[in-house]
């Protein structure tokens, strides 16, 4: 099993959802935090970016007749809700941190500076990257590609509902293949719904592997770094 010493997780704000409907369920959230917190007391320097679609996703935004870019910026800010509560119960964990943004907003966090952010990770501290990539257009699976390119990140760990890429929706479909390892142009070509293409293709021109994996279970994120529960690792080449 590769060896990884800097990972970046990319949450969905789905996620912390948990059963509800809406908004951050905080007995979801505490399982993140414990789970994080295992890999960053297993010795990884760890980064994290988290999505809104609990709160607001700005294409449904622009879908309901708002601009577009308008629309973005909202799913923006709506990420820094995230990442705060985020930084609440890690910290309450007893980890460090160090909370970033791509738009500027010096009250409640540091502008994002790619040296500060790798000083940080180097000291341990968990740097939790919010506002996106700070532009409109831009999906937050492309923001976390592109921090973790920046970052110089071994691995970039995508946490999902399912426990890796598949043919075809495993809930839906029972016959659905399971990929333990894949190329990034094979999830291109197959169309799998992975991550969007830039993000995809951000990572292939980084030779940055990818690994899908579920945080259903509690101390799966270690596990699946570890290599030791079902996931899938997208790479260059098989």
């Amino acid at each position: 099993m590769q060896q990884y010493k800097r990972v970046l997780l990319k949450l969905s704000g789905e996620a912390l959802m948990g059963d509800q409907a809406y908004g951050i369920d905080t007995a979801t959230l505490k399982r993140f935090a414990d789970d994080i917190k295992e890999v960053v007391d297993a010795g990884y320097e760890v980064a994290i970016v988290i999505g809104a679609g609990n709160i607001f996703r700005g294409v449904a935004g622009a879908a309901m007749g708002l601009d577009r870019a308008s629309a973005d910026y909202m799913g923006m800010l709506a990420t820094m809700m995230n990442a705060m509560a985020m930084q609440n119960v890690l910290e309450a964990e007893g980890l460090e941190t160090r909370l970033q943004t791509a738009i500027p907003m010096d009250v409640v966090a540091e502008p994002f500076v790619r040296r500060r952010a790798l000083r940080h990770m180097e000291k341990g501290r968990v740097v939790i990257l919010g506002a996106g990539t700070g532009k409109p257009f831009f999906t937050t699976d492309s923001a976390a590609a592109l921090r973790a390119a920046e970052l110089n990140c071994d691995l970039l760990v995508k946490a999902t509902g399912v426990d890796g890429v598949y043919s075809a929706d495993p809930k839906k479909d029972k016959n659905a293949e399971h990929f333990a390892h894949i190329t990034f142009t094979e999830v291109l070509i197959k169309k799998l719904q992975v991550m969007d293409a830039t993000a995809i293709s951000l990572c292939r021109d980084s030779n940055l592997p990818i690994m899908v994996c579920s945080l259903k279970e509690k101390g799966n994120l270690l596990k699946a770094i570890t290599g030791k529960v079902k996931h899938t690792l997208i790479t260059e080449d098989k």
